[in-house]
């Protein structure tokens, strides 16, 4: 069995598993936010009155926090209370941030875990060699009143990296690569699993990016099989004791040789619409985003404030700097990071989801451009249906702030 087929064996209680066979999995981990909860909650309180398993489910309110609005705060009350009345994890943003950077942060979900989220970008986790993917909000009640959830074995697809990575080419420049290149529907409910010398030179944070945007192709999952930087990552953190499973075929390889690969970026209005960086110097932006839970980790920002650094954004841009969590935020001001944005005219929010989602803290006005280090670029995805994001990394959306429009951070 694979690594993926290992994993969904043990949490089944089965000798073994394969593709295609339909399996109950129990849940290590059972994530709900602010927008997905309280429809979840809602179904569960329609079936049942105990949480089977409380130590399992986590409530991170990211969306629309701070709360912009009264609704907003209804919901979040509504979930602080929930889980208050059944002993659930439930972060206060002060202890914070978006879920898919505290939940490792905080040795929340470990190697070999099942983690389902009511949340699509779930498959993040995958970076530390979790099965984790995205769910509804009512499979996610089913999830709090029974501890399991049922699932289709997925086929694996082996996108193996090879080749010498360039200056600023990071995981994000990866993913848009290989999104770029099979489509949003390539990896349609495949794990897609990263792998080769390529990968096992990233850092974890950029493991992260490229498991966040598994999604973006179709991805039931993607994942990393651990390796000593992900025990060196796990280690010391609070929690379980992460669990070892091995490898084996997958259903699908496809190799990945890097060697040309200029920073990239993806136009609207879908991820897969890839083109080198260089190529749309005619596109001018009137915001950049740099953060989220794709791109919102300390080695992001260190990135970006290495562009940035003793220059100005160009006048009359908005960069909106979004820490994936209060954690990072704390790194990044040490680290001198917070002071160069400042001075180079960006706005720090605070953590949450913000623009990304066309929440708050940076909506686009119809016709306006931003370039983004989020995830999806849909039709009015940050805004107006008439505005434009472009996906890129923070090296690419940090150069491209400083000249107000989209460059290569090659070209600076």
């Amino acid at each position: 069995m694979n690594y993926v087929e290992n994993i969904l064996a043990a949490s089944s209680s089965r000798k073994s598993v394969s593709a295609g066979d339909y399996i109950e999995a129990r849940c290590d981990v059972v994530l709900m936010n602010d927008v997905t909860g309280p429809l979840a909650v809602k179904e569960f309180l329609k079936r049942g009155k105990k949480v089977k398993n409380p130590d399992a489910v986590v409530i991170v309110c990211d969306h629309f926090t701070p709360n912009k609005d009264i609704k907003s705060a209804e919901n979040v009350k509504f979930l602080r209370d929930f889980a208050r009345k059944h002993k659930i994890k439930f972060f206060e943003i002060g202890d914070g941030g978006v879920e898919h950077v505290i939940l490792p942060e905080k040795g929340i979900v470990k190697p070999g875990d099942v983690v389902i989220g009511a949340d699509s970008h779930t498959c993040t986790y995958g970076a530390i060699g979790a099965f984790s993917t995205g769910v509804g909000s009512t499979d996610a009640a089913f999830a709090m009143l029974t501890g399991k959830i049922w699932f289709k074995v997925p086929e694996v697809m082996d996108f193996v990296y090879t080749g010498k990575k360039g200056k600023f080419i990071t995981g994000k420049d990866l993913i848009l690569l290989t999104i770029g290149k099979i489509g949003v529907n390539g990896a349609n409910y495949k794990a897609m699993k990263f792998s080769g010398p390529v990968i096992s030179s990233l850092s974890m944070d950029e493991r992260f990016t490229m498991c966040n945007m598994a999604i973006e192709a179709g991805g039931k999952a993607g994942f990393v099989v651990p390796d000593k930087k992900t025990s060196e990552y796990v280690e010391g953190r609070p929690g379980r004791k992460a669990r070892v499973f091995k490898d084996g075929a997958s259903s699908e390889i496809i190799p990945m040789d890097i060697s040309a690969v200029k920073p990239l970026v993806a136009a609207p209005h879908l991820p897969d619409k890839v083109q080198a960086a260089e190529k749309m110097n005619h596109v001018k932006i009137d915001q950049a985003v740099i953060g989220s839970c794709t791109n919102g980790r300390l080695s992001d920002f260190a990135a970006a404030a290495k562009i940035m650094k003793g220059k100005k954004v160009s006048a009359g841009l908005r960069c909106i700097i979004l820490p994936g969590s209060q954690n990072v935020y704390a790194q990044a001001l040490k680290a001198g990071y917070i002071e160069t944005f400042l001075k180079a005219g960006c706005v720090i929010a605070p953590p949450t989801c913000g623009p990304c989602l066309g929440g708050h803290m940076g909506i686009l006005a119809g016709g306006e451009t931003a370039i983004s280090t989020t995830n999806r670029n849909f039709v009015g995805r940050m805004g107006a249906v008439t505005s434009k994001v472009y996906l890129s990394s923070p090296y690419t959306a940090a150069a491209s702030a400083l000249k107000g429009r989209i460059i290569s951070p090659e070209q600076l």
